[in-house]
């Protein structure tokens, strides 16, 4: 079994990711009020056996996934060739938002950001969205990868030429 930073194994993680995925599913369906949202979801239907820990790893996924919501449907349309994320099915379309909100804006390792994207994919919607899911995020790491590579010769060149005055 892996282990989280909590040294709890990483189910508790995918539980709270699989929390958030339901917050999103609510919010896209019924254009749920975002401050309520999280309190609503824990108050009716949120799982009793997270931790405090767990709860705020989710709301913090739903509310950050939330609050970049444009950037992050910038990112998923440059990849998602073909489709308007409009017409993706919406377990899809939300598996893929929280991910790029954890390419962004968190410090989860990429490849376990996949992983967990593609397993509760499985959980919750069709093999065929687990491949289209793999693939759009995929390619998201790769540009996000190659962005990396470009701007470390620029740091490195600027951390030099300061410490040359």
């Amino acid at each position: 079994m892996s282990f989280d930073k909590s040294g709890k194994g990483s189910g508790t993680r995918r539980k709270a990711r699989e929390c958030a995925l339901q917050m999103l599913f609510a919010a896209d369906v019924e254009r749920s009020d975002q401050a309520s949202l999280t309190e609503d979801y824990w108050n009716e239907l949120g799982d009793g056996e997270l931790d405090d820990r767990s709860r705020k790893f989710a709301n913090d996924l739903v509310l950050g996934t939330l609050k970049n919501l444009s950037v992050i449907d910038d990112r998923i349309r440059t990849r998602a060739e073909h489709w308007r994320i409009e017409r993706m099915a919406i377990v899809d379309r939300n598996v893929l938002r929280l991910s790029v909100y954890e390419f962004l804006f968190e410090d989860t390792p990429s490849t376990v950001v996949i992983n967990e994207a593609l397993e509760i994919t499985r959980r919750f919607s069709t093999f065929e969205a687990t491949q289209f899911i793999n693939g759009i995020l995929d390619a998201i790491k790769l540009d996000l990868e190659a962005a990396d590579r470009s701007a470390q010769p620029e740091e490195a060149g600027k951390s030099h030429a300061s410490s040359n005055s």
